[in-house]
């Protein structure tokens, strides 16, 4: 244990070490340091001149405008440029027009309310150096009550009851700041033409209105009846998957959901007539798009005749007509209706009993 001796402030203390040794000699401090002060306040240009205030003033609802100015940009390209536009910019290449003026907009509208705010607070708002002595956690009463008053009293210290321009002006610029985002949630909550939802390739206006060869995915070859066995699972595409390739039109849009699986059971294990009476003697195909979030239901259970999403495990019933007995999927698979052809060949003569895929807002318009 080291042994010192108690001194006065500014007195020499010396300390003995525990473990014996050299004396070591220190000064003792005084409780508190003195006070050094505050330097002098340096004022501002603003603060003693009325013109520099002025042109600060002019200075920040240019700022706010030019925000102001950046938002409606971004409004009218969200509703005027094309998402198929391009255009090429040097170092990148070919980029999507849309994308980047909605991104530069949205941008500097940020950009100069937070400039502007800045530029405002350094050269208008109060500047007086306040110094605070410690006190305990929790203030008095008085001293919350001090600080409502101040809360409540800044927008007078921010001299926005002198300078209605500013108030006018941010007022202006945060509430055009925030459409933005009202219009991108308003304005994607779904397409505004729905009928490319419910169209697949499919459909027989895709092939002259003549019944559609479902093809083996990916040989693309025919399929005949004779070749599905009972619990054989086909993962299949229709015939036109080729002409929309050689079109050039969303093929990976149109394949997703053209995407079926064909499986064939025993006929009187199908308990839904109709379901029946789409299929060819226990063969049928539905949709291979989950209608809970678009993942492929691949997974074929033979002995229980169910299907199953790996994605959230939602599980059909294939003699129900792929009713949903488990997991978060609220409606069946759709049934593609299937024949047979004068060369044995599975066709079908129309498209899906219902859209595929998820649902969205206007699927029963």
């Amino acid at each position: 244990m080291n042994e010192h001796e108690n001194s006065a402030p500014g007195e020499s203390t010396t300390v003995v070490p525990a473990g014996g040794g050299e004396l070591a000699t220190y000064v003792a401090q005084g409780d508190r340091f003195e006070n050094p002060g505050l330097p002098p306040h340096a004022y501002r240009e603003a603060d003693v001149n009325p013109h520099a205030a002025k042109r600060a003033e002019r200075q920040v609802a240019i700022m706010f405008a030019l925000s102001m100015v950046a938002t409606v940009v971004f409004l009218v390209a969200f509703f005027t440029i094309s998402d198929s536009s391009t255009f090429f910019f040097p170092g990148i290449g070919t980029i999507s027009t849309i994308n980047v003026v909605l991104g530069l907009s949205v941008g500097f509208s940020l950009f100069f309310i937070g400039i502007g705010a800045v530029h405002w607070a350094k050269t208008l708002m109060p500047d007086e150096e306040v110094v605070e002595q410690r006190h305990p956690q929790r203030s008095s009463e008085e001293a919350r009550s001090d600080a409502v008053a101040v809360v409540t009293g800044g927008g007078r210290q921010a001299q926005l009851d002198r300078r209605p321009l500013l108030k006018y002006t941010l007022g202006g610029a945060l509430g055009l700041f925030a459409l933005p985002f009202v219009v991108q949630v308003v304005g994607t909550l779904g397409p505004y033409d729905t009928s490319y939802l419910k169209h697949t390739i499919w459909d027989p206006q895709e092939n002259d209105g003549k019944p559609i060869r479902l093809m083996r995915d990916p040989e693309m070859t025919p399929i005949k009846l004779e070749d599905v066995t009972n619990g054989s699972v086909f993962h299949v595409m229709p015939e036109t998957l080729q002409k929309a390739i050689d079109e050039n039109k969303h093929v990976l849009e149109e394949k997703a959901k053209a995407a079926v699986i064909l499986i064939r059971l025993d006929p009187d294990l199908i308990k839904v007539p109709k379901a029946r009476e789409w299929g060819v003697d226990g063969a049928v195909a539905y949709s291979k798009i989950c209608t809970h979030v678009g993942c492929a239901v691949g997974l074929y259970e033979q002995q229980t005749h169910h299907l199953l999403c790996p994605c959230h495990q939602s599980t059909f019933d294939l003699t129900e007509d792929c009713a949903v007995i488990f997991g978060p999927a609220k409606r069946p698979l759709p049934q593609l209706k299937i024949q047979v052809d004068d060369a044995g060949y599975l066709v079908a003569p129309q498209g899906f009993d219902q859209p595929v895929g998820p649902s969205f807002w206007e699927r029963l318009r």
